[in-house]
């Protein structure tokens, strides 16, 4: 079957990397899924990460790194294929910098993740013991001084504040949306710049359908590209509201999760 599908026939596989790709267990890729994506790439099928991590901590996917086909990061704000972007979409410079000195007023947690580098204000040390020693994220400890990276273009802001402050603060920064997918933090981009969107960007880039496409997730900031996507896919360890939306729910990320549902769609 290998390299015999028509470019119709084709689909583009969208997977989140965090509870969906790479379990929180064992902060690893398991053996079935690395063997399943092996077989959709074999099949002509093409795949891709959509993430909220930025291009700097995405530093777990060693064992699958050679099968992807390009990246949806910071949750759509910034696209690529190769070394080709295909759209990057930085919040307003004013909402940064409300966000940045709310940050310092409250004292919360916050990542600035900027176009080259991130910075970290972690006053309470939420950031370190949730990303580093929770989620096991590396390469923060590279982080930039805040006054380098607001220089850039800000790409997300990670802020560290609960749902219902987030419900207070939001409208202080209108040209900017929220995508929450853990309870101490939630991951802020431009208006535009979300997983289902930076799924229609790849696609159109790829001349494929957004019919063509299938995406996996498991959290809040998964939502709009399992809405979006031609099947929408639910990790069996996704939260209640996600496996709501989703067209198909399939078994979790330590239970075969994404091997179960790309052989229930035939795609291996």
């Amino acid at each position: 079957m290998a390299n015999i599908l028509t470019n119709s026939q084709r689909f583009a596989l969208f997977f989140d990397i965090d509870g969906t790709l790479v379990s929180f267990k064992t902060h690893e890729i398991p053996a079935s899924t690395i063997q399943a994506l092996t077989q959709a790439k074999a099949n002509g099928h093409r795949v891709y990460i959509a993430t909220g991590r930025p291009p700097v901590i995405i530093t777990n996917l060693g064992s699958i790194e050679h099968l992807i086909d390009g990246y949806i990061t910071t949750n759509g704000a910034l696209c690529f294929v190769g070394n080709n972007v295909i759209s990057c979409l930085p919040i307003p410079k004013a909402d940064v910098l409300t966000c940045v000195n709310d940050s310092k007023e409250k004292g919360y947690s916050l990542i600035i993740v900027g176009k080259q580098d991130v910075a970290v204000l972690d006053t309470k040390g939420d950031v370190n013991r949730i990303f580093r020693q929770t989620l096991a994220v590396k390469n923060l400890d590279k982080a930039a001084p805040l006054e380098q990276v607001l220089e850039q273009d800000i790409l997300q802001l990670t802020a560290f504040f609960p749902a219902d402050y987030e419900r207070k603060f939001m409208p202080r920064i209108p040209q900017c949306i929220s995508g929450r997918w853990h309870p101490e933090f939630t991951d802020i981009t431009a208006n535009g710049a979300d997983k289902g969107k930076g799924i229609l960007t790849i696609a159109c880039h790829e001349r494929l359908s957004p019919k063509q496409t299938i995406a996996f997730g498991d959290g809040g900031n998964d939502t709009s590209m399992i809405v979006q996507a031609g099947i929408g896919i639910a990790m069996g360890n996704a939260i209640d509201e996600l496996k709501q939306k989703a067209d198909y729910v399939t078994t979790s990320v330590d239970d075969n999760g994404i091997m179960n549902a790309l052989r229930h769609f035939e795609i291996i």
